[in-house]
């Protein structure tokens, strides 16, 4: 991220404004029971290190919310929030609380080290590998900073919950999670220390647990709509976490890093790893095949991914996904594998280190190049300059995925016939993942014991749901979707402060107290803040968009002579003079809609 530093002109217009020379906030005497009822919010009295940082051509999100004064970087992948992020952060964890008190949840706070231990019960220490905070405590004990907590809360629940009279059971949490990404960046979307709510679900049946899962879905959706932001709820893979029925939250998002695809004919959605469209009605040959070379992450297996020369594809068309469906251990991070297969390549009087070939076969190709893959003629089963052949190594060809279809080796691309309606064609979008809900059944409660008894006098294990929201991502996500060329722009619901008010030249602090009163009033309407600051009205002005406060109140010359505020709403475009005794339904009617 670049930053230019301004003018020493514009630099001194725009300089970190920590300090304040004038009584701030001075109380009025509009109203005493008013003023006794709360203490305005005012900005001069809390820590903006705003300024000093200019925007560059492609500012994103991000750097919109370092250049406003929201967060700092700590250390790669690592971020401080500072008091605008920490506003946005509880307003958010406040939402969450609200929509997970709806499902009957409790809230807990769980510890952020986890014991390796129960890791290797559920066998996910390795599978997670080097994204796991690895350490030892004085006595050797191997711990790891918790990048997810089904082994802990499974662990917790099994000691506490023996009946199924108990049940069910609903137990989240808001928290610290860690995962020592490769590359992290786009700031808070892609982060190494992360702040999550998972909620875990506990129940006696199946048919409790999926009603349990419904109930969440139903819960994140009401969430959602109330941030106001278009979401799509696709059909996903468990992954690590496991389970067999699984929904993501996406916002979709030219900066998103998933793959979200959607019919224009019907109700199907669903991520990349998922997502199926209609078989092809023609086949080609092995004359016309091409190539993509792969390799195992222990180095041990060869693959080829066969699939139609045509127009327009390559090997960045390939679905990983697909080919790691059949093919478990493929390093999907080797992006150019051939010159691994030539160096790997040895004389013919020596034995290959190579193991075996696996060849994996596109569903688009006809059945006759099986006979020549298997019989090692075809002459693009080895790379030019591969000291390999094929009686020298095992030699498998997979056409078939687990369920019994023919493997769709390539990505969905836009226009691609839906399999699931007879008219439909198929959608590619970026989007950002938001949330994430589980039905995990026995996958933690079985190796860990968590288990209740029934009424028939037997034990048996708890089912469970796993439902995750990325409360630092949504921060990101919703800073970046919302951005405009002036700056931020928040959803109501979790923006630092509803309205802003700023007075202008030979307007006194009085007035302006005056006009926050009867927005705040003493049930608190309306989450409105003071610009008192000691700077100029431009300046505060640009700030006021470079933070993103949904609604400016300015009281200027017609505040002098009529009593009339001007309300500014960048993003419904509206731009009014509004009577002071009118203001608070005003003031309302376009936070509604925001």
């Amino acid at each position: 991220m670049m930053f230019q530093i301004r003018s020493p002109q514009v630099a001194a217009l725009t300089r970190v404004s920590l300090r304040s020379t004038r009584q701030p906030c001075s109380r009025g005497s509009i109203s005493k029971a008013s003023t006794l009822a709360h203490q305005r919010a005012c900005l001069s009295k809390t820590w903006l290190p705003t300024g000093g940082l200019a925007p560059n051509e492609k500012e994103d999100g991000h750097s919109k919310l370092v250049r406003a004064g929201y967060l700092r970087q700590s250390h790669a992948g690592v971020f401080h929030m500072l008091p605008l992020g920490q506003r946005v952060q509880e307003k958010l964890e406040k939402l969450i609380d609200k929509h997970m008190l709806s499902v009957g949840a409790s809230k807990v706070s769980l510890s952020s080290l986890s014991s390796e231990a129960l890791w290797e019960k559920t066998k996910r220490l390795e599978a997670y590998g080097p994204e796991l905070f690895r350490l030892t405590d004085r006595k050797d004990a191997p711990l790891l900073l918790a990048p997810t907590h089904e082994e802990e809360i499974t662990n917790l629940v099994a000691k506490l919950v023996t009946s199924y009279r108990s049940l069910p059971l609903r137990l989240y949490q808001i928290g610290r999670k860690y995962r020592d990404e490769l590359r992290p960046r786009q700031g808070v979307l892609r982060s190494r220390e992360f702040l999550m709510k998972d909620l875990y679900t506990f129940d006696a049946s199946v048919d409790a647990a999926l009603q349990s899962y419904e109930e969440v879905r139903a819960a994140y959706s009401r969430l959602f709509d109330e941030l106001k932001i278009p979401y799509v709820v696709a059909e996903a893979s468990s992954g690590d976490i496991g389970g067999d029925l699984s929904h993501e939250y996406h916002l979709p998002s030219s900066m998103g890093e998933d793959m979200v695809i959607s019919c224009n004919s019907c109700t199907y959605v669903a991520n990349e790893e998922l997502a199926t469209a209609k078989s092809p009605s023609q086949e080609q040959s092995a004359d016309k095949a091409r190539v993509w070379r792969g390799v195992t992450k222990d180095r041990s297996t060869l693959v080829n991914v066969w699939f139609p020369n045509m127009p327009g594809l390559s090997g960045s068309d390939i679905n990983t996904h697909a080919i790691k469906s059949v093919v478990p251990q493929l390093d999907s991070s080797m992006e150019d594998s051939i010159a691994f297969w030539t160096q790997d390549s040895t004389p013919e009087s020596e034995s290959p280190k190579v193991l075996k070939l696996v060849n994996v076969v596109d569903r688009r190709m006809s059945p006759d190049i099986h006979e020549s893959i298997k019989g090692g003629k075809h002459p693009q089963l080895f790379p030019t300059g591969s000291n390999l052949k094929i009686s020298s190594i095992k030699n498998e060809t997979i056409t078939k995925a687990e369920d019994g279809q023919k493997i769709n080796a390539l990505r969905i691309r836009d226009g691609d016939n839906c399999a699931h309606c007879e008219s439909g064609e198929l959608k590619v979008q970026k989007a950002v993942e938001l949330g994430h809900t589980f039905h995990l059944g026995t996958r933690y409660s079985e190796p860990l014991g968590a288990k209740v008894q029934l009424r028939e006098n037997t034990m048996a294990p708890m089912q469970m749901g796993c439902h995750g929201i990325g409360v630092s991502r949504i921060i990101g996500a919703v800073a970046n979707h919302l951005a405009d060329e002036r700056g931020l722009n928040w959803p109501r619901v979790i923006a630092p402060y509803e309205v802003v008010i700023i007075a202008g030249r030979g307007v006194e602090d009085e007035d302006a107290n005056q006009v926050y009163d009867q927005l705040v009033g003493d049930q608190q309407q309306v989450d409105a803040v003071l610009d008192d600051r000691p700077e100029s009205f431009p300046w505060k002005m640009k700030d006021a968009d470079t933070v993103g406060h949904p609604v400016i109140v300015l009281l200027g010359r017609k505040w002098l002579s009529d009593k009339m505020c001007e309300v500014q709403c960048r993003r419904l475009k509206v731009k009014e003079d509004v009577a002071f005794d009118e203001l608070p339904v005003y003031i309302n009617n376009l936070l509604s809609q925001l």
